[in-house]
């Protein structure tokens, strides 16, 4: 599916399923939003960012099934947490870990002086191409549960791979609703971009519903 295709879609699926998906977008960012919060007072407990993942799975199984039928059951909700908490709790900690590394690795040589100027932009670069990376993984997670963990995240290499530009446009699309959300509303998960960009993700990375495309 194009990125302009995915777009579209999923804007209609947000208009038709807009206060089910107003509630993850609500759960998610309060999760979010209370490890942040946890962490500020509590400095070690940084490491609860990693619960954050099953949660995120959970949101996507649901986005993923409605990018599939075009229906969605807040019980789905649920039946993710269930089903996927295990494949959450590995990515989520995959993310946190290149994320830390990367946080500590682009000032560290920025700092180092002009001959480690590459190497920030390096690291800046990478971690760049990590985030592009998650926008294929979690949706295939889900869509692929059956598979390993290392299987799919070959898929997602791959389908990548064979998109690059689509998913650099993808993720700066994404950047640039969020960052109008954001704008809006202060907190990102007052409005309903999370679960739009879980949307276009799920449309753009997945293969084609044929029920969708007609």
């Amino acid at each position: 599916m194009t990125l302009r295709r995915a777009l579209g879609v999923a804007a209609s699926d947000l208009y038709h399923q807009a206060w089910r998906l107003i509630v993850l977008n609500l759960l998610l960012g309060g999760a979010v939003l209370a490890v942040v919060l946890v962490s500020m007072a509590v400095p070690p407990a940084v490491v609860l960012a990693v619960l954050i993942g099953p949660v995120l799975a959970a949101v996507m199984h649901c986005v993923v099934t409605l990018a599939q039928t075009e229906d969605l059951r807040l019980a789905e909700l649920s039946n993710g947490l269930r089903r996927y908490w295990r494949q959450g709790i590995a990515l989520g900690g995959a993310v946190a870990v290149a994320v830390a590394l990367g946080a500590a690795a682009v000032p560290f040589y920025a700092r180092a002086g002009t001959w480690a100027w590459p190497f920030a932009a390096l690291s800046a670069y990478l971690l760049l191409m990590f985030g592009v990376f998650q926008l294929a993984l979690w949706p295939l997670a889900v869509f692929e549960a059956g598979r390993p963990l290392r299987a799919v995240a070959r898929d997602a290499a791959r389908a990548v791979a064979q998109r690059p530009l689509g998913f650099l446009a993808l993720a700066f699309a994404l950047l640039l609703v969020n960052a109008v959300g954001i704008a809006a509303a202060i907190l990102p998960f007052l409005t309903l971009t999370i679960s739009y960009s879980f949307l276009v993700s799920a449309h753009f990375a997945l293969p084609k519903n044929p029920a969708r495309e007609a």
